[in-house]
């Protein structure tokens, strides 16, 4: 008697099976992964905000109420990104120029560590440039490139973006 052999492949209807499974975990966990992204992008827009704003306003405490980028640095022209940033990163006097290094005549800051953080959300994201006003408003304008917007009368400073975030908040009202 001859016996045959079995074959031990699935069936279409195993496979068919097995792939709508795949699907509805797929269906379930796609949207929760980029929500989860969407999300930690908010987290850090909010933690880096907390420190520029808090970087900001130690500046403006030790140098005579006067918010960084306000005046000159010494190098650069008040208003402009250089000085903002010089004087948030390297060491200050008292009237806002800067130092390389920390001496009795350059005591202040530094107030951030390397620069203004990269912007997570919104179509900037990814952009680390800040757009400058000396107003009584400071109005946020996507279109501009710039990542954060900043302004040295008031020394507010906000997310470049009027994108909803997962909470329903616009990213330049954290």
């Amino acid at each position: 008697m001859i016996m045959l052999k079995r074959s031990r492949a699935f069936s279409l209807i195993e496979l068919v099976i097995v792939v709508v499974i795949l699907g509805i975990i797929a269906a379930i966990a796609v949207p929760r992964i980029s929500s989860s992204s969407q999300s930690s992008g908010e987290a850090a827009c909010r933690a880096n905000l907390s420190t520029l704003r808090t970087a900001i306003d130690r500046y403006y405490a030790e140098h005579n109420n006067t918010f960084p980028g306000a005046v000159g640095d010494g190098t650069n022209a008040a208003l402009s990104q250089e000085a903002l940033l010089n004087q948030l990163t390297k060491y200050t006097n008292i009237e806002g120029v800067y130092s390389d290094e920390k001496t009795a005549a350059f005591p202040f800051g530094p107030y951030i560590r390397s620069g203004f953080p990269k912007q997570t959300v919104g179509p900037n994201s990814g952009e680390n440039s800040v757009g400058i006003v000396y107003d009584n408003k400071l109005e946020v304008k996507p279109s501009g490139g710039e990542g954060w917007k900043y302004n040295a009368l008031t020394g507010e400073i906000l997310a470049n973006s009027q994108d909803a975030g997962l909470d329903g908040i616009t990213h330049d009202k954290y």
